[in-house]
């Protein structure tokens, strides 16, 4: 074997996002991955050498599949601060929908794993967007870490509480994506209502 088949990396690569999200890094072996791809393990061997380099391109993307949605709101100068609190939140609450798996599997790793995250996300891009300034602007008083965690603790909190959601309010997914769907009007309201506030 002298290329590397594209569909078969990306095969491999969906097998791990499934295994990854399900067991998390510690508890997934190869073998695991191998059976979910329906390849032998000498061939995912031979496309990625180790879990360890698997892991790391799968959750690189999960993590820039978050951050993803974010930094282009953040840094666009052509929206107000409370048009990209509404981007923030619909965008947050459609990825979600789409991979509620998500935030688990991805905060779960970024606390077992730190240094796999370490150089990786530029802080930066958020400390000096054009979100922070507009906030410094209107509401000098509030401190944008305190703010932004409220976005992002209102946003996506539900998604991984939803176990707990599930036992005590909603019966089905649909209950679910409706209560979510919901919150993409009622979360820009209240982050509103903070900068509004006294």
């Amino acid at each position: 074997m002298s290329e590397l088949d594209p569909s078969t990396e990306e095969k491999i690569k969906e097998a791990a996002r499934k295994v990854f999200t399900k067991k998390g890094y510690a508890a997934t072996r190869t073998r695991d991955i191998a059976e979910e791809a329906g390849i032998n393990l000498s061939l995912l061997n031979y496309y990625f050498r180790s879990k360890e380099k698997l892991f790391h391109q799968v959750i690189m993307e999960k993590v820039q599949q978050i951050f993803g949605v974010l930094f282009p709101i953040l840094s666009n100068e052509s929206l107000s601060l409370d048009e990209k609190i509404d981007l923030i939140v619909e965008n947050y609450i459609n990825l979600l929908i789409e991979n509620p798996n998500l935030p688990i599997f991805v905060f779960s790793e970024l606390k077992n794993h730190p240094q796999l995250f370490e150089g990786k996300i530029n802080a930066n891009l958020v400390k000096d967007s054009s979100f922070i300034k507009q906030l410094r602007e209107r509401r000098p008083d509030i401190n944008p870490a305190q703010f932004m965690v409220s976005i992002f603790g209102m946003t996506v909190f539900p998604f991984m509480a939803k176990p707990i959601l599930s036992a005590v309010h909603m019966a089905t997914e649909d209950d679910f994506e409706a209560l979510m769907i919901q919150r993409k009007v009622l979360v820009p309201k209240w982050i509103k209502a903070i900068l509004e506030s006294e």
